[in-house]
C-alpha cells in the first residue's frame, strides 16, 4: 500500500507493507485523512536522513475486527486518531480504543478531522473551564477555530482573536460573535465579554516565541487565571506578572488520557470511566457528537482537498504563509 512520508524535508508518496491485524484492532480503508499543520510541518522539517510516515487523523471503513473488539463490525465507518496507527496511508491498523462510528448523515469529510476535535476538546477540559466563565482563543487556524466553536457551543463567553482578517471573518461566520483581528481592541471589550473580571483561560494556539504573547494573555486573565498552550511556543515570559496574579500556565498533550500509552493504545486497555472520564477515545466521541448534533462545522474550514497522490502539493502550500490554506484533506479509493 501507498502512505505519505517525510525525509530531509521533503514529502514523498512512498510503498510500506499493509499493517497487521492485531487481537483488539480494526482494520479500516480510509477515505480521507486530515493534515494537521503545526504538528506535521514540525516532523517535516525534523525528518532529516529518516522516513517519518505522516498523519494521525482519518475517517474509513472498517474491513476486518481483530479478536476481542466489540462493538465495531465490518462495513461501519470510523474516525479514529493517534499515530503510529493512524497516518496518511490507505490502510490502517487501529486499536479500538482509538476510533469511534460516524453516523450516517455526519459527512464523512468533517469526521476525517477527529483527531484535530480531540485535541481541541482536550485544550478545553485542560482550561478547567465551568459554566458561565470565559475564554479567548489566539492563533485562528484550524485547531484554534475548532477550540472556539466548541467553547461557544458549550455557552462559555468566548472570544476569538487572529491578526489574518481571513481567518477571524471565518470564525464569526460560523457564529462566534466576538471575533477580533486587533489585540488592542479586545483588551478594550474584554471586560464586557468577560463579565469585568478578566478571562477565566487563554488558549494560545500559535507557534513560535510566546515571550510577547504570553506577557499579553498574564494581563488578559483574572486574578488566578490560567494560560494554556496549545501551540508550539517557547516559553519565556513575565514571573513578576505571573506571580501577582498566581497565574497558572499549563501545556495541553494532545487529545486526552491515554495519548503515548502503550497500554491504553496498542494493548487496547480502556481506563475505567470512574476514574478516568475523558479519554482520547472518548474525546474523538465527543467530537463526532459534536457534528453529529451540528453544534459545530469543520466543511468551512476545509481550503483544500486533493487525491492523497498529490500530497506533496499541499504540504508546499503550508510552508508559504501566504497560500491561504486553513484545512487540508488528502482523499482515497473512491473520494479520490
Amino acid at each position: 500500500m501507498k502512505a505519505v512520508s517525510a525525509r530531509n524535508g521533503r514529502i514523498f508518496v512512498t510503498e510500506m507493507e499493509e499493517p497487521e491485524l492485531e487481537p483488539g484492532h480494526v482494520l479500516i480503508r480510509t477515505e480521507y485523512s486530515a493534515i494537521s499543520p503545526g504538528t506535521e510541518m514540525s516532523m517535516v522539517l525534523g525528518s532529516g536522513d529518516r522516513t517519518v510516515v505522516l498523519g494521525y487523523s482519518a475517517v474509513g471503513i472498517v474491513e476486518r475486527t481483530g479478536e476481542g473488539v466489540v462493538g465495531l463490525e465490518p462495513g461501519s465507518r470510523v474516525a479514529c486518531y493517534g499515530a503510529p496507527y493512524v497516518r496518511h496511508a490507505e490502510r490502517l491498523a487501529v486499536p479500538s480504543n482509538l476510533t469511534a462510528k460516524v453516523p450516517d448523515h455526519v459527512d464523512p469529510r468533517e469526521a476525517a478531522c477527529s483527531g484535530l476535535g480531540a485535541i481541541a476538546i482536550h485544550a478545553l477540559r485542560t482550561a478547567g473551564l465551568q459554566f458561565g466563565e470565559s475564554v479567548v482563543v489566539v492563533g485562528l487556524g484550524i485547531l484554534g477555530n475548532l477550540i472556539a466553536q466548541i467553547a461557544n457551543a458549550a455557552a462559555y463567553r468566548t472570544a476569538g482573536v487572529d491578526l489574518k482578517k481571513d481567518r477571524a471573518a471565518r470564525l464569526r461566520e460560523l457564529g462566534v460573535p466576538c471575533v477580533y483581528t486587533d489585540p488592542a481592541v479586545l483588551e478594550r471589550d474584554l471586560a464586557d465579554i468577560t463579565g469585568g473580571a478578566g478571562a477565566d483561560a487563554v488558549l494560545l494556539c500559535a507557534s513560535g516565541s510566546g515571550e510577547t504573547l504570553i506577557n499579553r494573555a498574564l494581563e488578559w486573565i483574572r486574578d488566578r487565571g490560567k494560560i494554556v498552550i496549545v501551540g508550539d511556543l517557547t516559553l519565556s515570559f513575565s514571573r513578576a506578572v505571573m506571580f501577582a496574579k498566581e497565574a497558572q500556565l499549563l501545556i495541553s498533550r494532545a487529545g486526552g488520557p491515554g495519548r503515548y500509552d502503550a497500554g491504553y493504545e496498542r494493548e487496547n486497555r480502556d481506563y475505567p470511566i470512574g476514574y478516568v472520564r475523558w479519554t482520547e477515545g472518548r474525546n474523538v466521541a465527543e467530537f463526532v457528537r459534536l457534528l453529529a448534533e451540528k453544534r459545530i462545522r469543520v466543511a468551512p474550514l476545509i481550503t483544500h482537498e486533493v487525491p492523497f497522490e498529490r500530497a506533496p502539493e499541499v504540504y508546499e502550500l503550508y510552508r508559504r504563509e501566504s497560500s491561504g490554506v486553513i484545512g487540508a484533506l488528502l482523499c482515497y479509493g473512491d473520494g479520490a
